[in-house]
């Protein structure tokens, strides 16, 4: 369980975006708080939200609107981790084609350097062009091999967090649990 203290429900989302209240971003501070504690929990266990107002909402409409509009969020950032995924994936097969082509072109060269004589600088200069064209892959070595971790992780992640059941308890709705919980232990 994920629990988070408010004062009133627009301290949730981002005062700053001029959307309707249902499909405004979250604010930063509330999103860093909500994936800081889901990522303290391991990664199988489902995740809940209780949002604990100190005072009853002006509009208590907009309490029913909360779960749907932070799943909501979520989802949309799946699709953003997703987009973002497909382009570091784009941008590794460039760089690797380019890097396959420069690779190629500096091995080339140094055999043609290497092939002019036996003198060190020869040798020197046949070697570094090798050490060249193969620092010309370190990049796309470096996005297909760990750069995207980290994304897919954050996307899972968000995945999680869009599925994850919301409830909003406002001092109204938590002195009826109470009431409720009073009387029915009363009738025993």
């Amino acid at each position: 369980m994920i629990e988070l203290e408010l004062r009133d429900l627009a301290q949730l989302f981002n005062s700053m975006d001029p959307s309707p209240f249902h499909e405004r971003d979250l604010d930063p501070k509330a999103e860093e708080f909500i994936v800081g504690w889901a990522n303290d929990y391991p990664r199988g266990t489902p995740l809940e939200l209780i949002v604990h107002l100190s005072q009853a909402p002006r509009d208590p409409a907009r309490v029913a609107m909360v779960e749907p509009a932070i799943q909501g969020y979520f989802a949309e950032l799946v699709q953003v981790t997703r987009r973002e995924l497909r382009t570091l994936f784009s941008i590794g097969r460039a760089s690797l084609l380019i890097g396959l082509a420069f690779l190629a072109a500096c091995t080339v060269a140094s055999r043609l350097v290497g092939s002019l004589g036996e003198q060190p600088y020869y040798r020197i200069g046949a070697f570094g062009l090798e050490i060249a064209g193969w620092v010309a892959m370190w990049r796309p070595f470096e996005i297909f091999l760990y750069d995207w971790w980290p994304i897919l992780r954050r996307r899972r992640q968000y995945q999680r967090l869009a599925r994850m059941p919301v409830s909003v308890r406002t001092p109204e709705n938590d002195r009826r649990a109470r009431i409720n919980a009073g009387s029915s232990e009363g009738s025993r």
